[in-house]
């Protein structure tokens, strides 16, 4: 290609683009709303998947880093029902084929593999137009304009490039998220450490989940799962820690208090995060010159998969420019025509898994899948 592929997002799905992209020898350019790359926090710990992130990994020619940065034990599994009897307990043996890392420390290790100059920090998109012949013009909120000749929306779930190829919007899916953190979890929270254990605890039932993972450096990061209507929220003072903290707390009247206490505990105040998704089988006609990956491509409810997948298609897109030198609508045809059923059958499980965890069949229906039993 005689200009650099533009890519609109600088997470795990963009930066592995733009990397297998450079170990082909294609340029490619990462416009990134963020000021910089510490600006935030990067979320928790990811498993990665031998198939699809391992696999897009080597592609990118980093396995050996990806390798530095596992948080051995942390693949273990643990499900207990609202009583904290342990219904599953799955030690990492390190054979599972899906170790553990920091979403940051690998995006940290993608970064780092990439030429200087590469992601442009601090370009927030705002508009996006047509050109025609594939060409596009973007323009930023600091008043550049940048035209490009093949675009990728690798923008998440409220994508600006999504439009371009879509009218699918994100959709509330029934569920809302509450995050809390715990620090020094051995000498401050050694109740809530014990029952956690050295990798991932989900302690279920009907309507509620607590979901833990014990993360480096004594760290343990919860997620409180609510099957609530999506005004439930609203009756919730977030900008009172405390208070909210009790009241999501409330929600698990019953439940043995280690439990609990991985909610009230919580050394960070919490945040909110609604479940929303694209329908599955979220799919688009071809249109010259862009395309999507990742959540903006195909986003469903947390069930450990994103991240791969979005990496995963980062590394496929990459081959299939790599694959179709001078042919760029070929190589969109050839990715898609994967994307599409790939995202559509990870979509489906992930709201099977959600469902296991909070629908009316929780805890044993995810003792079952865990275990094989149909």
């Amino acid at each position: 290609m005689t200009t650099p592929v533009t890519i609109i997002g600088a997470g795990l799905g963009g930066l592995t683009l733009a990397r297998v992209l450079h170990v082909h020898g294609i340029a490619a350019r990462v416009y990134e709303a963020e000021p910089s790359a510490g600006a935030r926090t990067q979320g928790g710990q990811l498993d990665i998947h031998e198939h699809d992130g391992q696999f897009a990994l080597a592609a990118a020619g980093l396995t050996a880093e990806f390798r530095a940065i596992i948080h051995e034990g942390g693949a273990a599994s643990r499900i207990l029902d609202r009583h904290g009897e342990l219904l599953l307990d799955e030690p990492d043996d390190g054979g599972t084929g899906r170790p553990e890392v920091l979403r940051g420390d690998l995006r940290r290790v993608l970064l780092d593999s990439l030429p200087a100059g590469t992601v442009q920090w601090g370009r927030k998109l705002t508009e996006v137009a047509a050109l025609g012949d594939g060409h596009h013009e973007l323009t930023f909120a600091d008043g550049s304009i940048v035209r490009t000749e093949l675009l990728v929306g690798a923008d998440g779930v409220w994508s600006r490039i999504r439009p371009l190829l879509s009218t699918a919007r994100p959709e509330y899916a029934g569920a809302v998220f509450v995050e809390t953190y715990l620090y020094d979890v051995d000498n401050r929270h050694p109740a809530a450490a014990a029952v956690v254990g050295d990798g991932g605890m989900f302690a279920l039932a009907p309507g509620n989940g607590i979901s833990a993972h014990r993360e480096a450096g004594d760290v343990i990061h919860t997620y409180a799962e609510l099957a609530r209507p999506a005004d439930w929220l609203d009756g919730i003072d977030f900008t009172d820690p405390t208070a909210a903290l009790a009241r999501v707390a409330a929600e698990f009247h019953g439940w043995a208090p280690e439990l609990t206490a991985l909610i009230t505990d919580g050394d960070t105040p919490p945040v909110a995060r609604t479940i929303n998704t694209l329908p599955t089988g979220h799919r688009w006609d071809r249109v010259p010159g862009v395309t999507l990956l990742g959540d903006a491509a195909h986003l469903a409810p947390p069930a450990g998969e994103g991240a791969n997948l979005a990496m995963f298609d980062g590394a496929e897109l990459a081959a299939a420019l790599a694959a179709h030198p001078g042919d760029r609508e070929a190589a969109l045809t050839a990715y898609e025509a994967a994307l599409f059923p790939r995202s559509a059958k990870a979509a489906s499980d992930a709201h099977r898994i959600l469902d296991l965890c909070i629908g009316d069949s929780a805890p044993f229906g995810l003792v079952d899948f865990m275990t094989g039993v149909s």
